[in-house]
């Protein structure tokens, strides 16, 4: 009898576990908490990223702060690390849906102010649409091949998962295309392309794009890639130090980058469970009036969790995810520039080692490979000062990233725990 009784026990708990109450142990609360968890593990492994050694090989300081004003300020930004004084100013805003005959497009208003001399007038408004920007890019990698373009926002989206006509969709993408102009107005080489001028300044871009090869600088002309035909023995130290680097960061950036889209799918699965829990207290307060108070006040506590998870969730998706795609794209931009440099390096290997092969004397090295050394030390002058910018960016962008994680988080607690 007595062991009869233990099992029908077990099974009864078994059973009460299943359907917790919201406030006890295993209910919302306890759920939220795991979220709460799984967020924190992903601040840590961003602070994995900075076991990383630099390409110079300086390790970052990965200690523990000792208290939490300690970590606010070494995450403290500096607003302008610089200390330079612009003259350039672009915004993104004001997006505009069109629809035409033949398709259906989205433009966005690109706004310049300046105190440059290249410069006609000191203010300019233009609209854009995402393959205006696209050619910009496009045009600065054929004129600019030595520097490091920065990347676009992905142009596809999945079809009927991805509504690329939405206000979310268009406002993170007008972010997007807000940062890539902006990176480049603060590049002191890109911002002075001639390209870059005409996409701020042209009221009819379509006037230029037909022109096509025409405007390319001698520059780009002359740094042709060689697609085969010469083969690099290896990279010198130091860029070969950099390529390991970014191999590394975007692959963690990667790992990052599908944890947080597994917690945001569970966190809105989540939500869908508690929209229908919540009202079940309301239905059965109605029934029992002597209950209703305090099951109106369950209900009303689980809306509150919900609200403030979904918030949470927006903040991710709409904050969080974009910069960790766009870094993951910065890496990709940085390992093409880096072929393009040993693709150069290549052909000067080969042509200093064709005219060491041949017999005749010569009085000096032809004028064909001196420029072709002339172009590997542009490349490695340009490609070493955009990868200390970049790596400045990205700890400024990442701070600012963390921090605001960091306060998004302790919302959410706060508007958790003012509902118990």
């Amino acid at each position: 009898v007595v062991a009869r009784n233990k099992r029908v026990i077990t099974a009864a708990a078994k059973k009460k576990k299943k359907t917790p109450h919201p406030l006890y142990p295993g209910g919302i609360f306890q759920n939220t908490l795991l979220y709460g968890k799984s967020v924190h593990l992903l601040i840590l492994l961003f602070f994995s990223i900075q076991d990383l050694s630099l390409p110079n090989g300086t390790p970052v300081d990965t200690s523990s702060p000792a208290s939490s004003s300690s970590l606010l300020n070494r995450l403290q930004l500096d607003d302008d690390l610089d200390g330079e004084t612009r003259d350039l100013f672009v915004t993104v805003d004001d997006p505009k849906k069109h629809v035409c005959t033949m398709e259906t497009y989205i433009t966005y208003r690109v706004t310049t102010k300046t105190t440059r001399a290249e410069f006609d007038l000191p203010e300019y408004s233009v609209r854009r649409r995402y393959q205006d920007f696209d050619w910009l890019r496009n045009k600065l990698e054929e004129s600019q091949p030595t520097h490091l373009i920065p990347p676009l926002p992905e142009k596809f989206v999945v079809k009927g998962v991805v509504d690329r006509f939405s206000e979310e969709f268009v406002e993170t993408r007008r972010k997007a295309l807000d940062k890539f102009l902006k990176r480049i107005t603060d590049h002191p080489v890109l911002s002075f392309n001639e390209h870059f001028n005409v996409f701020l300044t042209a009221k009819d871009l379509n006037a230029y794009k037909k022109q096509g090869m025409a405007l390319l600088s001698k520059m780009g002309e002359s740094v042709k890639y060689v697609t085969g035909g010469y083969k690099l023995r290896s990279r010198p130290l130091e860029f070969a130090a950099i390529g390991e680097y970014l191999d590394t960061f975007s692959l963690k950036l990667g790992t990052i980058d599908r944890i947080a889209q597994r917690i945001i799918k569970e966190q809105l699965e989540y939500l869908v469970e508690l929209r229908e829990y919540g009202p079940v207290y309301s239905t059965w307060g109605g029934l029992e009036v002597e209950l209703a108070e305090p099951l109106e006040g369950v209900s009303a506590c689980i809306g509150n969790c919900c609200t403030a998870l979904e918030e949470l969730s927006e903040d991710m998706s709409e904050d969080f995810l974009p910069v960790l795609r766009e870094y993951i794209l910065y890496s990709e931009s940085m390992k093409n520039v880096l072929k393009k440099r040993d693709q150069v390096q290549a052909e000067y290997e080969a042509k200093l080692e064709a005219v060491a092969l041949k017999k005749e004397e010569r009085p000096k090295v032809p004028t064909d490979v001196e420029k072709c050394q002339d172009r590997v030390e542009c490349f490695n002058a340009d490609l070493k000062a955009d990868m200390e910018r970049w790596q400045n960016n990205k700890r400024q962008d990442f701070r600012q990233l963390l921090m605001g994680m960091a306060d998004k988080n302790i919302q959410y607690y706060e508007k958790v725990c003012g509902t118990a």
